[in-house]
């Protein structure tokens, strides 16, 4: 059995839904891949808490659900320490990294990974900012570019619990990529989704905030600009075409109209907040991400109101569409571990 010492940074709707799916899933990692994840490390925004021989994953689960820090835990805990501090003071073998995503500036995430690959540490990302400001810094430290240097991997940055980088960068290899499209925001599908069904926007909105999909602040999800980053992200690792958010035409869905509902529905289709990568040859691609209507014979035509999905084309691979039915920030811890398991092979 291999023991992974790992550092957590972010604690908040993906990191808990992590650790909650590492301490019910500890057993099956040991008897299927012989590997024990021991957290010895974990911050947010509070503070962190550090112990080398390994948290109480029960212990850090109480008291994030009782809206607390680790820093007020016991013994362990560690006021006012920063994430940045704990990749750089605590030995470890292994970064997660979910913290909040800024799109100005990609802090702290795109500091703290900075600092765990300096280190030779593999991190796994959920965190979007700092893929989407620092894509080519941060895979020239890694292995993305320089083999033998530490892993970066960031499948739940992408695509929460759909495989998209895996099955873009890995299955599809050596095939010319053709017209992406992606419907990659759970909370704007929903609303065109409940707004298609004759609720208006701001109802749509109540309905999906009362669910735990929407933020109180919706604007990055609704304005499209989550998805545009997912995109930014795919462009970049898949395609392997040097892209940033200026690249990338954005129009939301608060300006989508009745008559644009009922015409995609009168074609047995939908509105969707679709994310487009179109190659124009010669290397260059149209990257936007606008309200679109499809009809039936669209492979997302049929996406259920708490579905995102993707297609890929490839000259070699003919067209690959992939299905979630969304799990949220769950399917996006799914994703870390998946990527851990890729890092850390049995």
């Amino acid at each position: 059995m291999r023991t992974v010492r790992f550092l957590l940074t972010g604690l908040g709707n993906v990191g808990v839904p992590l650790l909650e799916i590492l301490q019910s899933r500890a057993s099956l990692l040991m008897e299927r891949y012989r590997l024990e994840l021991l957290p010895v490390g974990m911050a947010d925004s509070g503070g962190a808490a550090v112990s080398p021989n390994g948290l109480d994953l029960a212990s850090v689960l109480e008291v994030k659900r009782a809206k607390g820090s680790v820093a007020s835990l016991p013994v362990v805990g560690r006021p006012g320490m920063s994430g940045r501090a704990l990749v750089r003071d605590v030995k470890a073998d292994l970064l997660l990294e979910a913290t909040p995503t800024s799109l100005k500036d990609g802090q702290p995430g795109l500091d703290i990974t900075r600092d765990a690959l300096l280190r030779g540490m593999p991190a796994v990302l959920a965190s979007k900012g700092p893929l989407v400001l620092g894509y080519a810094e941060l895979a020239a430290m890694s292995d993305l570019e320089s083999p033998g240097r530490p892993a970066l991997r960031f499948s739940g940055a992408a695509g929460a619990a759909m495989p998209l980088v895996s099955l873009g960068r890995g299955d599809l290899a050596l095939g010319k990529l053709g017209r992406f499209e992606g419907v990659l925001n759970n909370t704007s599908h929903l609303l065109l989704c409940r707004m298609a069904e004759g609720k208006t926007y701001e109802a749509a909105l109540a309905e999906a905030q009362a669910l735990g999909i929407a933020e109180t602040d919706p604007s990055l999800d609704v304005d499209g600009w989550d998805t545009a980053s997912k995109l930014v992200i795919l462009a970049n690792a898949v395609m392997r075409v040097p892209t940033t958010l200026k690249d990338v035409a954005v129009t939301g869905i608060r300006g989508v109209t009745r008559a644009e509902l009922d015409a995609a529905r009168a074609k047995g289709g939908q509105v969707l907040l679709l994310a487009r990568g179109e190659p124009l040859g010669g290397g260059k691609w149209e990257w936007s991400v606008r309200p679109t209507g499809v009809d039936a014979a669209h492979p997302l035509s049929r996406l259920g109101a708490m579905e995102m999905g993707a297609v890929f084309r490839s000259d070699l691979h003919g067209v690959n569409t992939i299905i979630n039915a969304e799990q949220g920030a769950r399917g996006t811890g799914a994703a870390m571990l998946k990527d851990v398991l890729e890092i850390f092979p049995d």
